[in-house]
């Protein structure tokens, strides 16, 4: 027995379990999940609806709905980067909570899927499912699911006309939120069904204060100036304007942004050279339009 054991090595290591490589393996991903960056556009959309900024009426009719409220079919227009997305996905996320948003909430963007065979099989499928149970937080949860229709005003005739149909069909249990930048390419039958709201562009003192406070958390380094001038060249699309900030930032890597370092990533024309270039054809010359051309617009 003696020989036995002096001859045979013993590990006495524990063995390597199943169970151990799969908590491994958790805890790599978690870590991988824990450091993979996300969007500052998604980072600070609006979680619920009292965060969605200078929209007044459609704030107020959510908030009625939120209450016990029966919430009406919508269709919210405006230009891009106003928030309306944010607001019905906020609105949803408060209406169902965390665990039911997956399942009460279908979104499509229409734009990619705007076919009549969309309507006929995601949509109508969908809306065709009821609806039982109850939050688990207590709270009541309203008889319905929300269709949210991403940039309608890209979806071909025959596929909102067949929309419409649906809409009546399944009111019972269905809500839609058509969403579009253009209302006119939105057929009659389907805006009558609808509440409309229009989504106003964002005043430049809303945008700077969001700005600014993205800013702050984010530990950037930009003058007041520089945010008024970011507001400037969005033209009252926020999500534009959080873009730049972000890109800008990447590209300073800890320096301050400056408004020159924004106009070459907004892609502007510098007014100096613009003033150049009418300068130049006020002028007369060809000869001197050509120089002005080539120096500022060419290099």
């Amino acid at each position: 027995m003696q020989a036995f054991l002096k001859g045979t090595s013993i590990s006495t290591k524990p063995p390597l379990t199943k169970d151990r490589g799969v908590a491994a393996t958790a805890r790599s991903s978690g870590e991988n999940k824990k450091a993979k960056p996300v969007p500052w556009v998604e980072k600070y959309r609006p979680k619920c609806v009292d965060e969605v900024a200078f929209q007044e009426e459609v704030v107020a009719v959510l908030k009625k709905s939120l209450e016990g409220a029966d919430l009406p079919n919508l269709l919210f227009y405006g230009p891009p980067g106003t928030g309306k997305t944010s607001t019905i996905l906020a609105a949803a996320r408060e209406l169902f909570g965390p665990e039911l948003f997956r399942l009460r909430v279908l979104e499509l963007n229409a734009s990619d899927e705007r076919g009549i065979q969309v309507v006929r099989e995601k949509v109508k499928n969908f809306a065709q499912l009821t609806v039982s149970g109850s939050r688990s937080d207590g709270k009541p949860c309203p008889p319905f699911k929300i269709v949210i229709l991403d940039e309608a005003d890209s979806m071909t005739s025959a596929a909102q006309a067949a929309l419409r149909r649906t809409m009546e069909k399944e009111s019972k249990t269905t809500r839609f939120c058509l969403i579009c930048n253009y209302v006119s390419r939105i057929i009659e039958p389907l805006t009558s069904r609808c509440s409309k709201f229009r989504f106003k562009p964002l005043s430049d003192k809303i945008q700077q204060q969001r700005l600014l406070d993205i800013a702050d958390k984010e530990h950037v380094k930009i003058s007041d100036e520089g945010i008024a001038y970011l507001v400037k060249v969005s033209e009252g699309d926020l999500r534009k304007a959080i873009t730049f900030l972000q890109s800008a930032t990447r590209l300073t890597g800890g320096k301050e942004v400056t408004e020159k370092m924004i106009t070459d990533i907004a892609g502007v024309v510098p007014t100096e050279t613009i003033d150049g270039v009418l300068a130049a054809c006020q002028s007369g010359s060809f000869d001197k339009l050509e120089a002005v051309v080539k120096v500022n617009l060419l290099d």
